[in-house]
């Protein structure tokens, strides 16, 4: 006879209609699958009264989160934010309650706390929702590849910033105009800083990293920058030199060290990575022994959200019924002494945009300047036809140096008179 484990669902908004209503829907496939009765006994949410466009029976709806804990085996935490939403999950792993959530802000910035209380109370704490969407991510590599060491991961894990950036490339539109239109299609919130200022995506990215190298690092380790800068003559010029622009989280183990970056980033057009499109996700995971594996889908919207928050469920119902809890721990043994690469050792190629005078004696007091920090230059060119108030572009491309000593050189180079103060500058990564 099939085990009941019996699961609520804290928060009631868009995710957590489509957790419910796929728990209900699809039970009889779970059960199935599994032979265990994932049973669906309470949604608590402060509003249960207002239309959420799903049909759920009113018997499992309740105001009292206190109730929902007490009645379920797996507790499911959709409400989002960073205090309350803690709080919930801290009372049910305290109760010794496993524990789902979606909660990228929320793991980034308290993960520490969240999983010593699960260890602490032998529970589970699953949270596959917090990364790309219905991406299975997070199994992959807490799972899928548990006998390869990370070498390097690059993700695309922002709807908003991809859809906006393949907009400006292919309409040769600018920044402002493309997320007034993000925002207007809902894909871009009425206050997009946390999306197109990088930090969503860091949530991601420090999520990722502590799962690979078995150390929860925080949103404090990552280095983070937006998409706001990016011009549509960038694009144009990153294009002619077979590159794209990408929101990029860039995480990579560097002679024993960790770097986590986020930044606007160009990538070869050609690559994978490079074709994904639109509000689409995909993240690369490379491995000593499967090497390079690609993962792509939707990253956000109710449905993915939803299938992969009811994967994890189904997962954490599994161990409960196999008594077989935390049978995969979150962090290594020995981790702790993992470190991160220090600012100003992080390594890379870089795109470099200067506005100059057309004078002589430009290019090589220029290039003096990169040559005296130790950078060496890849390729370089001036597009006449972008000329403009008397200024032409010069485009340089390095080869793999030190980011430190390129902002020293960027420093100096802006001083120079015939040069705007504004120089872009942008990493790359060869993927």
């Amino acid at each position: 006879m099939a085990q009941t484990v019996k699961v609520g669902i804290i928060g009631f908004g868009t995710v957590g209609a489509g957790a419910a209503v796929n728990l209900l829907k699809n039970h009889d496939v779970i059960l199935e699958r599994t032979n265990v009765d994932v049973k669906l006994v309470r949604i608590a949410d402060k509003d249960i009264t207002s239309d959420r466009g799903v049909q759920v029976p009113a018997e499992l709806l309740t105001t009292s989160v206190d109730e929902l804990i007490a009645e379920s085996d797996v507790v499911v935490e959709l409400i989002g934010g960073t205090t309350i939403a803690g709080d919930f999950i801290l009372k049910a792993l305290n109760a010794g309650k496993s524990v789902v959530t979606a909660n990228k802000a929320l793991l980034a910035t308290r993960g520490n706390e969240l999983f010593a209380a699960a260890e602490k109370n032998s529970c589970d704490l699953y949270y596959e929702a917090s990364v790309a969407g219905g991406i299975p991510v997070i199994k992959a590599l807490r799972e899928g590849l548990v006998s390869n060491r990370i070498i390097r991961m690059y993700g695309i894990m922002n709807g908003t910033c991809n859809y906006i950036l393949t907009r400006m490339e292919a309409e040769g539109a600018a920044f402002e105009p493309v997320l007034k239109d993000a925002q207007a299609l809902g894909y871009a919130e009425a206050n997009p800083s946390l999306d197109v200022d990088g930090f969503d995506t860091a949530h991601k990215a420090a999520i990722l990293a502590g799962l690979a190298y078995g150390k929860w690092f925080g949103l404090e380790a990552v280095s983070v920058e937006g998409i706001s800068n990016i011009t549509q003559l960038d694009m144009k010029m990153a294009g002619k030199l077979g590159y794209r622009f990408k929101l990029l989280a860039v995480i990579k183990n560097i002679d024993g060290a960790v770097q986590i970056s986020v930044a606007p980033t160009l990538i070869p057009a050609n690559s994978m990575l490079g074709a994904i499109s639109g509000v689409f996700n995909g993240v690369m995971i490379e491995g000593d022994t499967v090497g390079q594996t690609l993962f792509y889908g939707r990253g956000a919207g109710r449905d993915a959200t939803a299938s992969a928050v009811v994967a994890d469920v189904t997962d954490v119902a599994l161990n409960i019924a196999n008594k077989s809890v935390r049978r995969v721990p979150a962090f290594r043994a020995g981790a702790e002494d993992v470190q991160l690469v220090k600012p100003e050792e992080l390594f890379s190629r870089f795109y470099l945009r200067l506005a100059v005078k057309e004078q002589p004696g430009v290019v090589a007091a220029v290039t003096d300047i990169l040559a005296k920090n130790q950078i060496s230059i890849s390729s370089l060119m001036q597009p006449e036809n972008e000329a403009h108030d008397g200024q032409i572009p010069l485009l340089i491309v390095t080869h793999a140096t030190k980011e430190v000593a390129m902002k020293a050189a960027m420093e100096e180079i802006a001083r120079l008179d015939y040069v705007d103060s504004k120089v872009n500058m942008f990493r790359i990564e060869d993927i």
